[in-house]
């Protein structure tokens, strides 16, 4: 799923639970509020440490600086009990200069081991006065604070105050605004609103109304029509932002509609901060719980204008497979339905700064592609790669990263990379690309593009995220190839689901996705654990299990990952170098450095390779046959499976014709056993390590050392994992592959040959002539003369 920037990803944390004073006025409720900003002083109403203050963070405190912000958010996270770090930051469309700061808990986002996605964060942004103001905040952790027992505030030093604050005694949070009286003088009723008293464009005998906490709807498209009207009465267009589920039946218990300009995924997006957040209720209405109507941009009022009524707007399907999007959804207008065209999330800057990169290296680069797509005479998409990613794939294409590391944060650049693994287990590029927005059509377009640009290669498999769009481009481009999802996405969303239940609950849910041997087994144990906690109507299982082919490890193993851990997040190939948050000013600077460092480190290995040589740990001639064939990496891998198998016992428990089996069990843990099948053509293993990684396991090579087999037979040494791998993988396309993936298989392999005899042969007139009387010889071979 796709993540909205900006703004809609947080929640407005003023409390919907204040003590408010309520008087009745005929059918009319008003309530009365202390205004936004107004906190009790908790640990400060003896008046003890006079001139401080000790308070907690909430909207609407001011700093002179965002330093200052930070050290009292900082002095508040040492007394709640956990520790801080700075986050985003926004800079100013118009000077550069940086507009608002987030600090963020430690254990924010899943980069390390330790971090578990942690929610809890403060944003301060820059008034023109010079003060910085707190207009987000989130306190709720989802993990243990260091210290227990009392929640204590830091002390904030006042800054001249006004008025002894200490004096004051109101609740802890702040509180709603006063209810403003509307309908020229008349209340604002908090029972259910009728639609026809709103006002649009004038209309006699109609009352305008405002939105306000507490307003009430029959239904969220009610809510949805009111804020439409609204916003065409101030001058400004709103979008569906973020809904929210119950975690108990997947049902959507809250909706926000926010400004068009909120977010910054697009130039014309100030990230403005106005909203109108709908709660639903125990009888299926719908009441405005929190609300933002101030704007940081202004706003586009016609006066006097004639526009009508409309009578429609898109329908909420509020069940699993829906809900309105915050992209590509219908625009309303005069009641007719119409589709809006496509959002492009890359500025049309972009366009010029990568054209005139790519002019540059298609002059030196004789392979270098790029492609854009485009959507009604607009510039969309764009994708390119080298001669070395193309070259490249030919060689490690048969599994795909396809990283969108930059939908995890509020991203400026929307840049995606296609990552393969090397033969020294490196990340390798394949490709990379900006894309214009998370809609099929746009994967579809780029999944073909890269496919093209890859000579038809299709992979075996793709980790990418767990998103209908990009589930559904894969499916239609690459239908053979097995998604995987994403490891970062499963751990957030389990962690969020995992959060509200018990011990045992984690334990079996545990024990069913990561020990589950056969597929029998798994769904026999998923049945049993959703019945016995009253989870078989939950959507998120639901869905999780439907799609279980392409996030459980027992459905992956049979299918070929070149050894990419499941349990594990995939590090992004460019790391910090290039991230979502890169200005235009460095990003091709910051690329070119991000893959020679890649690609240097990937000539080491190289390097090594050819001059070092790993020791032998046995006398078994499989050994020493792998160390000639190997990469140093890949030797070290083989060698410790080697040694492992030691510690099995082995036991033929079936024989018949030309199939035999044999039991393999670890001496030090009884409970690890596994089949391995021996057949006149072929070997396998239960634990399908070498259908995953592409390399035979332990309880092989320990059946292996039982029948005394010296040498390894070819179709478990992967060409792709050896020293030759450099020169293409033709020995394994010759029964592998198509005509047209062949011959684009060795159209990458001479070209990559061929630029390694030009860098070699121009670097001396001797080492030219030599390089020419090379080639001409091969030509002669190849009867080049007539």
């Amino acid at each position: 799923m796709g993540l909205d920037s900006g703004s809609s990803h947080f929640t407005d944390m003023r409390s919907t639970n204040t003590d408010l004073n309520i008087e009745e006025c005929g059918n009319a409720m008003i309530l009365k509020a202390y205004p936004i900003g107004v906190l009790r002083v908790a640990d400060n109403v003896n008046g003890e440490d006079e001139g401080k203050s000790r308070i907690e963070p909430y909207v609407g405190l001011e700093f002179d600086s965002a330093d200052e912000a930070r050290d009292f958010y900082c002095q508040y996270a040492e007394h709640v009990g956990f520790k801080i770090r700075t986050g985003q930051l926004y800079r100013s469309r118009a000077d550069g200069s940086v507009s608002s700061r987030r600090f963020v808990c430690s254990k924010e986002g899943f980069q390390l081991n330790s971090r578990t996605g942690c929610p809890a964060f403060i944003r301060v942004r820059k008034r023109d006065s010079g003060k910085w103001v707190l207009d987000q905040v989130q306190k709720e952790h989802n993990h243990e604070l260091e210290l227990a027992g009392e929640n204590h505030s830091p002390i904030v030093h006042q800054r001249n105050p006004s008025v002894t604050r200490s004096s004051i005694n109101v609740s802890h949070r702040p509180k709603m605004k006063l209810f403003e009286e509307v309908d020229n003088g008349r209340p604002c009723p908090s029972g259910v609103i009728s639609f026809k008293r709103l006002k649009r464009g004038g209309g006699e005998g109609e009352c305008a109304a405002e939105p306000c906490t507490g307003l009430e709807f029959n239904s969220a498209n009610e809510a949805y029509q009111f804020y439409q009207a609204y916003a065409e009465s101030m001058g400004f267009r709103i979008r569906i932002g973020q809904l929210f589920r119950s975690k108990h039946d997947g049902s959507i218990t809250s909706r926000r509609f926010v400004c068009s300009k909120e977010g910054f995924q697009h130039p014309s997006r100030v990230g403005c901060g106005a909203f109108m957040r709908i709660k639903r209720k125990e009888f299926g209405s719908w009441i405005v719980d929190r609300l933002q109507k101030e704007h940081n941009h202004d706003l586009e009022i016609q006066v006097g204008s004639n526009r009508k009524n409309f009578a429609a707007s898109k329908k909420f399907i509020e069940d699993v497979s829906g809900g309105l999007d915050s992209v590509d959804i219908a625009d309303i207008n005069n009641g007719i339905v119409t589709k809006r065209s496509r959002e492009n999330n890359i500025g049309s800057e972009w366009y010029t700064v990568l054209f005139e990169y790519f002019q540059t290296r298609q002059a030196e680069d004789t392979g270098f592609f790029h492609s854009v797509e485009v959507d009604n005479g607009r510039c969309m998409s764009v994708f390119w790669a080298d001669g070395r990613s193309r070259f490249s794939c030919s060689q490690f294409g048969d599994a795909i990263v396809f990283d969108t590391s930059y939908r995890k944060t509020n991203y400026l650049v929307p840049f995606a990379t296609f990552v393969g693994v090397n033969h020294h287990k490196q990340p390798v590029l394949l490709g990379c690309a900006l894309v214009a927005n998370e809609s099929k059509e746009s994967f579809t377009w780029l999944f073909q593009t890269w496919l093209r640009a890859m000579c038809g290669c299709r992979p075996k498999s793709i980790i990418a995220d767990q998103d209908r769009a990009i589930h559904q481009a894969i499916a239609q481009v690459f239908p053979r190839t097995h998604h995987r999802f994403s490891m970062w996405q499963i751990k957030a969303k389990e962690r969020e689901f995992l959060r509200t239940m018990s011990n045992e609950f984690r334990y079996e849910y545990e024990k069913c996705i990561y020990q589950s041997q056969t597929n029998v087994q798994f769904s026999t144990m998923w049945s049993a654990l959703v019945n016995r906690y009253g989870l078989k109507e939950n959507v998120w299982l639901k869905e999780m299990y439907e799609k279980r082919e392409c996030w459980v490890p027992l459905y992956l193993r049979g299918s070929f990952f070149a050894g990419i851990p499941i349990g594990e997040s995939i590090e992004s190939l460019f790391g910090t170098t290039l991230t979502a948050q890169t200005p235009l000013r460095e990003f091709i600077s910051r690329y070119n450095q991000g893959l020679e460092r890649r690609r240097e480190e990937e000539k080491k290995e190289d390097f090594n390779m050819f001059n070092l040589q790993a020791f032998l740990q046995t006398k078994e001639p499989i050994e020493e046959q792998c160390r000639k064939l190997y990469t140093l990496t890949m030797f070290k891998l083989f060698q410790k499976e080697l040694v492992q198998c030691y510690n099995y016992l082995v036991m033929k428990t079936y024989e018949e014709a030309t199939i035999v089996r044999y039991l393999v069990r670890n001496c030090g843990n009884e409970d690890e056993k596994h089949v391995v099948t021996f057949s006149a053509l072929n070997v396998n293993c239960s634990c399908q390590m070498f259908e995953f990684e592409g390399m035979l396991c332990r309880h092989i090579l320990r059946v292996f050392n039982l029948l005394e087999v010296k040498e390894i037979p070819s179709q478990y040494i992967l060409h792709r994992w050896t020293r030759n791998a450099v020169y293409g993988v033709l020995r394994d396309a010759e029964s592998g592959f198509s005509a047209q993936e062949l011959k684009a298989l060795m159209v990458w392999s001479l070209r990559e040959t061929a630029c390694k005899y030009i860098e070699s042969g121009t670097g001396s007139l001797e080492k030219h002539k030599l390089a020419y009387e090379i080639m001409r010889e091969g030509g002669n071979k190849l009867c080049w003369q007539r």
